[in-house]
Order: structure tokens, then sequence, then C-alpha cells
């Protein structure tokens, strides 16, 4: 079996083990979060020994040549001398709140002030982290042009960090925040390429950035926006998005309730209208996020489409299990 090094200890690890999974059996805690190897909570670095190719899996060219690698989806064949990240490596900061609305029911608007500057694209996530060590990821809904970093949260059933923010977190509470994180984002080039967006609840938060991104960047191709949900109360910023279609004649938005309520929406779930809709998808852009079985699913049918992979960028929402 394969030892891992930590500072002046040595770990074995079992049979088809993550790193993260041997060092909490050891008594080991480190930063993790989502355990799926998507919010990177649980980086490190490899110091001796080479990670496999598997936990390098959505990080930058940069990071993989300098042996960053994520401990929850890494299991070793050999040894390895690994090193926790200290806050700079981390991009980790202080922010202040800023502002704390309401936009629908059970989705807050959360506006921070980093300490300094943050760098990130509109669509990627951050992570938040409470004062006893919770840590979650949001997606960024604000763009860069804007003097504050925008989240959407939404009330989770038992939600630990949710239901703090939305009963607990005050104006002016400072919060620890890591990032920018993901590689679903716009990016310049390309400019009439027909864009769809899929999104269900607070999966618009970073639709809502990549849709202004893409319209500060002068995209002149179609961008069909669609959001669903089950219910109205996760349907949000409709009053927003419907004057953005009003100012550009290229943005097209469609609203979509999947349960009983019909009246004013298109009657369905978001991903199966917006496919029967368009039809084929050769030649688009397309983002995906929220539910993660609505975005795997919708990547395989948007390809059987006509869509490239290559042009099939998704953010899935995944739920921690603490």
């Amino acid at each position: 079996m394969p030892k891992v090094r930590l500072g002046d200890h040595e770990y074995l690890l079992a049979e088809n083990e993550s790193i993260l999974q041997g060092l909490t059996r050891h008594g080991v805690t480190i930063p993790s979060s989502c355990q799926k190897g998507i919010c990177q909570t649980c980086l490190m670095r490899a110091i001796a020994g080479t990670p496999p190719a598997e936990c390098q899996e959505g990080l930058s060219p940069t990071q993989k040549q300098q042996g960053y690698f994520l401990a929850c989806s890494c299991k070793p064949k050999t040894d390895l001398t690994i090193a926790l990240l200290d806050d700079s490596a981390r991009n980790k900061m202080q922010a202040r709140i800023t502002d704390k609305t309401l936009l629908s029911p059970s989705i807050m608007r959360l506006r921070l002030q980093p300490e300094k500057s943050f760098d990130y694209r509109a669509g990627q996530f951050l992570n938040l982290h409470r004062p006893d060590g919770l840590i979650r990821s949001y997606s960024i809904a604000s763009i860069p042009s804007e003097p504050f970093l925008e989240l959407h949260i939404e009330r989770l059933d038992n939600g630990k960090m949710s239901g703090w923010i939305h009963d607990e977190v005050t104006v002016n509470t400072e919060v620890e925040i890591d990032g920018a994180h993901g590689n679903c984002f716009y990016l310049e080039g390309n400019p009439e390429q027909p864009l769809l967006l899929i999104g269900t609840g607070s999966g618009l938060a970073p639709l809502w950035g990549i849709l202004r991104d893409a319209l500060a960047h002068n995209h002149q191709g179609d961008i069909h926006l669609f959001h669903g949900s089950h219910s109205r109360d996760k349907l949000y910023l409709g009053e927003a998005l419907r004057q953005l279609a009003r100012d550009y004649p290229q943005v097209h938005y469609t609203p979509c309730l999947s349960g009983s309520e019909q009246h004013g929406y298109a009657h369905g779930r978001a991903n199966e209208l917006a496919l029967a809709q368009l039809g084929s998808l050769k030649g688009w852009r397309i983002f995906l996020c929220g539910h993660p079985e609505m975005v795997k699913n919708t990547q395989m049918e948007a390809f059987l489409a006509g869509a490239s992979m290559q042009d099939i960028y998704a953010d899935p929402f995944t739920i921690s299990a603490s």
C-alpha cells in the first residue's frame, strides 16, 4: 500500500482509499467540502512523487506542473510527500458583507466586498468559510466590472451554511473566501456563435453573470436562457431578465415551471423545453448549471443534438453530506 508523508509523519493508505479518506481515518483534519473533486477545498501539493492525473482534473496547467492535486480524488499508486497550502496559495482573504436581500422566498442575494483584488471570471465559484470551519461553494453572479461579489444562496432543508446565512448573518459581517475556481465561464471570441444557457433554481446565479459578461463583450449571436424550477418561489430576477430581453434583441428568456402552476410560464423542465424548441445544437455554445442529474443528462442530450463536447460547459451543484 502507498504511504503519504505530511510534515514529520507518514500515513499508510488502505486499498482504493483517497488521501483525504486516509488522513481522516488517521485523525488528521484537512479542509474539505464537496468531496467530489469539484469545490477544490482539499487542494494540496505533492512535494515528492507524482499524483495521478485524475486528481488534477479541473486544475490549471500551471497548478498541475507545480504538483497541485485534489486530496478527495487522489488515490496514489506510489508514495507521495505532500503539503497543505497556505492562505496565499489558496487566494484566501477576508470579505465584508455589504448587502443581504431576498430575491425570492428561498434565495438570498449576498454582496461581498473583498479586502483586496479578487480575480475571477463571471460564472466561476468561490468557497465561503464560516468561522467554525464549515466551507461551502457558491457560484459568482456578479461580473468583474462590478464593485462587489454577488452570490445567490438558496436555503436548503437542514442546510448548515444556507441556514446561517439566511437567519444569522448581518450586513458588515466579515467572512473568509477563497477562489475563484471552475471552468464554466464565457470566453471572448466567436461573437456570432449562438449561446444556450440552462439553469435550475439558484443555478441562475452563474448564468446571470455569464449572460451579462457576454453582452459586456458585445456578443451578437442569439443567447437563449431557460430558467426552470418545480415551483415559482425558486424563479427569480424575472423582471430584470425580461428587461435585458427588451434591451438586447439577441437575448431570449424563457422561465419554466415543471409543477402544477403554469400561468405565465412555459410548462415543463427547462432542459427538455430548450432541447425541444431549439432542435439541432450544432455550432452552439452551451452552459448548464444547477441540479447534477439535469446537468449530466443534458450534457449527453446536447451532444447527441449536435453540440461539440468542447462547447459544453457545466457547473453541477453538489450538496455536501455534512
